[in-house]
């Protein structure tokens, strides 16, 4: 695992910190120009160095790739149990599912591919019987999840702030302890590290990043230390 030194940081030049519309489009380009070169080793790097930090017997949490982010699910092979997130439910909210490659998918609430929830009353069939079982037939709970990998626009390493697209579900879903327990990485090109990104109050930190270096844990960072009322994330 790589540590948080390597980590080249852009401060300068951004649009203002308290212009979020700006910076998502900022980031967006910079994402763009910058993955070509760098999703290979981004995914060389999962390869590499992820299968020490997932406990045996819990799933990894992957993401659908929307147009420029990193494409992972080439980890599938390497991984017997894994999982996508879906945005469902009344009232939405942000949910893991058991997935492998084949599996029915049907669109989540923004027309995100996801393991398609069984019917009503229809018999639901897991892929593989994966442990830990999850917390209501289809929906997995957050003990079932080793390891979380969530695509940003932007990431701040000594900040551990994510900026994402606005919807907030991730924030939601680690607000609750269960799921802020469960290691979380955000997945990026190493061009769009940058400091002092703008913070809310509900912004929950992430404990580090993965690049096309590596894999490396926020810097300076403390469980014991609360930011926003709540405790920082134990780096990796």
């Amino acid at each position: 695992m790589s540590g948080p030194g390597t980590a080249t940081v852009a401060g300068e030049g951004l649009p203002s910190p308290h212009n979020r519309a700006a910076l998502r489009r900022h980031f967006r380009t910079l994402r763009a120009t910058a993955m070509a070169a760098a999703e290979p080793g981004i995914l060389a790097a999962a390869q590499r160095e992820l299968p020490e930090l997932l406990p045996a017997d819990h799933h990894l949490g992957l993401y659908w790739p929307l147009q420029g982010e990193p494409d992972l699910r080439p980890l599938a092979p390497a991984h017997r149990h894994l999982a996508l997130p879906a945005v469902d439910g009344d009232p939405p909210r942000l949910q893991y599912r058991p997935w492998r490659p084949g599996m029915p998918l049907a669109p989540d609430r923004y027309g995100i591919p996801a393991p398609a929830a069984p019917l009503a009353n229809a018999p639901v069939q897991q892929p593989e019987a994966p442990p830990p079982p999850p917390a209501s037939g289809w929906e997995l709970s957050p003990h079932a999840l080793g390891l979380l990998l969530v695509p940003a626009l932007a990431f701040d390493p000594h900040s551990g702030i994510r900026l994402g697209y606005g919807g907030g579900w991730y924030d939601r879903l680690r607000a609750d302890p269960a799921w802020r327990a469960v290691p979380a990485l955000v997945v990026l090109p190493s061009a769009c590290l940058s400091a002092n990104l703008p913070q809310e109050p509900w912004d929950v930190p992430f404990q580090g990043w993965l690049d096309e270096h590596g894999v490396h844990g926020c810097a300076g960072r403390s469980a014991s230390k609360p930011e926003n009322g709540q405790p920082a994330p134990t780096c990796l």
